[in-house]
């Protein structure tokens, strides 16, 4: 995988966190033919937009080994990825079915399966660096999407920003380092989406603000 000053952005045979080590263990000893590693990022390597999620899903990302593919938050993801043409295709069920990406990337704040699908604080530190130096290679213009509180605080951990002076909220813009622009938005989790937290209206207006940043730094 690409490196930035001498450190990946991925990892696949990371064993850094002992916890999530053994649960995917745990995991591939009931499902062998699940993924049950660290999941690769996913889309353009030179990416207009980088989208960060929480962690994978165990039985979508941790199973098909491909971010969002065959979870049920990535049904909200790429219907509206591919709404706003960034996908070549609305849906996404196992990683050989054609998807592509165009100036699009996909990643995680966590790269691999936590139990809940709640990491540990220390979990998330210890795979910030992957994200820190995804960040370090964007171009200047670059809009980062943050899905959830999560994620966000990732970004903002990985470029040495203080929380207290970025704080996660739906909709929120920030521009980072002078040369990234930083959009939050909620997960397109099942618990969001069902309870009406999260509405595909809400959804699209998190792009289409994406889209207005583009236009702004110079993107199509």
């Amino acid at each position: 995988m690409p490196a930035t000053d001498n450190h990946p952005t991925f990892d696949p045979h990371c064993r850094r966190c002992p916890r999530l080590t053994a649960y995917l263990a745990a995991v591939r000893r009931t499902h062998g033919d699940y993924h049950c590693g660290p999941v690769s990022p996913f889309g353009d390597e030179r990416p207009a937009l980088l989208i960060v999620g929480l962690a994978p899903g165990k039985h979508g990302a941790n199973a098909t080994g491909r971010p969002f593919t065959g979870d049920f938050a990535g049904i909200l993801l790429y219907q509206t990825l591919h709404a706003f043409g960034y996908a070549n295709q609305p849906h996404s069920t196992v990683a050989s079915d054609g998807l592509r990406l165009n100036d699009c990337r996909i990643t995680n704040a966590v790269k691999c399966l936590p139990p809940g699908n709640k990491p540990a604080i220390d979990e998330i530190v210890r795979c910030n660096d992957y994200l820190r130096s995804e960040l370090a290679g964007l171009a200047a213009g670059t809009v980062v999407l943050a899905l959830g509180a999560i994620a966000h605080k990732a970004v903002i951990r990985a470029l040495d920003l203080k929380q207290s002076g970025h704080p996660f909220g739906h909709g929120r813009h920030y521009r980072l380092a002078d040369r990234l622009h930083l959009v939050a938005s909620y997960h397109c989790s099942r618990y969001n989406t069902q309870t009406g937290r999260l509405t595909p209206e809400m959804f699209r207006a998190v792009f289409e603000q994406v889209a207005a940043l583009r236009t702004r730094s110079g993107g199509d």
